[in-house]
């Protein structure tokens, strides 16, 4: 596989939860590809799917509803137990909270280590001194594996989840909201750590996150998602230039702007985001969007090419893309 070709493809992917009378619609068939040795951004509200789009693509939230995924070209949830335990250490996870994450019972060299050992990476001699060197990549000191997390604070207990993650030497990573829970000071270190890893090791992740500033350092792709489905999606200096989807717009005019001569118009969306067990029918936004025409509420929004390499879901961007269509 070559660096310029996909690493991970989903395609339609869909995961419902059933409940009395219905369902409760957490990933409602989105599709995406990563390339190699990049990074992709998934960012949306609380509650529009982020986080079990990150564990479905990892098979970590039980079966899926349809859709596919693939790894290296493989069908994740055509392998059998067998073939999925072996990939296991190539596909990880970083998660948001480096505390309940994180063994209170174990000392962090074996949290690193234990995953290490069981799919057999390094022989038995060789392991502690490995474990020693991931630490060391991630900004450990060794002399602290006999250490438990409460002794660390919230940033280095985010460093021991991210070398628990790296000793598997993966070539995919799932970053969910790994900063989200630390002090911003702690956060530009974390976000540094993990682009220097991904330099270091040609790593591919997906970032998962509700910080719009932090996701723009990054990733190249950014995907945005609303009440399940993905909305926009397009390169992230593209997306952060010229924003196309009304919900886009709103989340971006949220970003706080680090210079107090300059102003920013917020778009403060009205309501509250409708449930997943019962999304509106149309566009999902249209309960809530400013520029809402009356075909949004009833007829869905077609997932457009609207730039080069630029897509979004928006009856709005379509018509206005047919009229300069039309000038031309």
């Amino acid at each position: 596989m070559t660096m310029h070709e996909p690493i991970l493809e989903v395609k339609n992917l869909k995961k419902y939860y059933p409940i009395p009378g219905g369902s409760i619609k957490a990933v409602d068939g989105i599709s995406f590809s990563i390339q190699r040795g990049t990074a992709m951004g998934l960012v949306g509200e609380s509650g529009c799917g982020k986080s079990t789009t990150g564990r479905m693509v990892l098979r970590l939230g039980g079966e899926k509803t349809d859709g596919q995924v693939l790894f290296r070209g493989q069908d994740v949830y055509a392998l059998s137990q067998r073939q999925l335990r072996a990939l296991r250490p190539k596909m990880q996870i970083i998660f948001q909270d480096p505390f309940s994450s994180l063994s209170p019972r174990m000392p962090i060299g074996e949290i690193i280590g234990e995953a290490v050992r069981e799919h057999k990476l390094v022989s038995k001699r060789e392991l502690p001194e490995y474990i020693d060197s991931i630490m060391e990549s991630c900004g450990l000191q060794p002399f602290q594996k006999n250490r438990y997390p409460h002794e660390f604070s919230g940033g280095q207990r985010q460093r021991i989840g991210i070398a628990r993650a790296l000793a598997l030497q993966p070539e995919f990573v799932v970053c969910d909201e790994p900063v989200s829970a630390l002090d911003v000071s702690v956060q530009a270190q974390i976000v540094n750590l993990l682009r220097q890893q991904q330099r270091e090791r040609g790593l591919t992740y997906l970032f998962i996150s509700h910080d719009l500033s932090v996701v723009e350092h990054i990733t190249q792709t950014v995907g945005v998602m609303y009440l399940g489905s993905l909305v926009e999606y397009a390169p992230t200096d593209a997306l952060y230039r010229e924003p196309l989807h009304p919900y886009t717009k709103a989340l971006f005019s949220a970003i706080p702007i680090p210079d107090p001569a300059r102003t920013q118009k917020r778009i403060v969306l009205q309501g509250s985001i409708p449930s997943p067990a019962a999304p509106p029918p149309g566009c999902k936004f249209h309960t809530r969007c400013p520029v809402a025409m009356e075909c949004c509420a009833s007829t869905p929004p077609r997932w457009l090419e609207i730039k080069p390499g630029h897509f979004c879901a928006c009856h709005r961007v379509e018509q206005e893309k047919k009229k300069e269509n039309n000038k031309k």
